[in-house]
């Protein structure tokens, strides 16, 4: 609840005399000051969500966060609480492809979440970058509510990986992409296995494009061998012809 209730608090402080100011200092701007408050409030949300999307084991960022967070000493008002779980993180993001690409909006139309609802994050998005998101345009273009029939029409070499701890897959909380990055020793076997078996796949797929490059190579030479003697047969012809003229 801390974070949710950040947001208002934020505001609030932001529409006293001099809130920008303390706002800077508060969460050390250092040589930038906020201009508005909005700034501070898209760090914080990318600073959130990339912590949700790369929670890998080596660093559990959202597990630093909180800690910061509930674990400033007592009497820390909220605003502290939340500089407290910045420092922890330490992170620094650009939000622009955010504003641009990502489908980050999606979910947070309701006041029942920590972040900012979507029209507040929208508006930021255009006035920071001139970008307005369309959050749903992602999902639309490509179809996701036929994602087999959309597949089968222009995907081949695709694998859904997503496991409980994937935050795009539904309910999940943890690391995206946690399958492509280096192993340790303190990987738990659901993903060592699950990065056996995406290496088989791949092994897979080489073996057949090599296979298929090899057959379409001797297709084209027997097309190449064919063609020569088809001309060779009527240059044959053609000087039979002119001796016996």
């Amino acid at each position: 609840m801390t974070i949710k209730q950040s947001w208002a608090e934020m505001d609030k402080t932001a529409a006293r005399k001099n809130g920008l100011a303390f706002l800077s200092k508060k969460f050390k701007t250092c040589k930038k000051p906020l201009k508005d408050v909005s700034e501070l409030k898209d760090y914080l949300e990318c600073m959130y969500t990339g912590a949700a999307q790369y929670d890998d084991p080596q660093e559990y960022p959202v597990s630093k966060a909180c800690e910061g967070i509930h674990g400033a000493s007592e009497g820390t008002d909220t605003l502290g609480r939340i500089f407290s779980g910045i420092v922890a993180l330490r992170w620094e993001n650009s939000c622009h492809d955010t504003c641009s690409e990502m489908v980050s909006s999606i979910g947070i139309e309701k006041n029942n979440t920590i972040f900012k609802q979507t029209i507040e994050y929208m508006n930021s998005c255009n006035k920071s970058y001139g970008v307005a998101p369309i959050p749903h345009w992602i999902t639309t273009y490509y179809g996701s509510h036929g994602i087999r029939v959309v597949v089968k029409r222009f995907g081949s070499s695709l694998i859904f990986s997503n496991g409980f701890r994937d935050p795009y897959s539904s309910a999940g909380a943890g690391s995206h992409c946690l399958d492509i990055q280096p192993a340790t020793e303190d990987d738990p076997e659901g993903l060592v296995m699950q990065r056996k078996i995406e290496v088989d796949m791949v092994h897979d797929w080489i073996l057949k494009y090599s296979a298929d490059l090899l057959q379409n190579q001797s297709i084209r030479l027997n097309w190449d061998c064919k063609i020569s003697l088809f001309f060779f047969f009527l240059s044959s012809i053609f000087l039979i012809f002119m001796e016996q003229r």
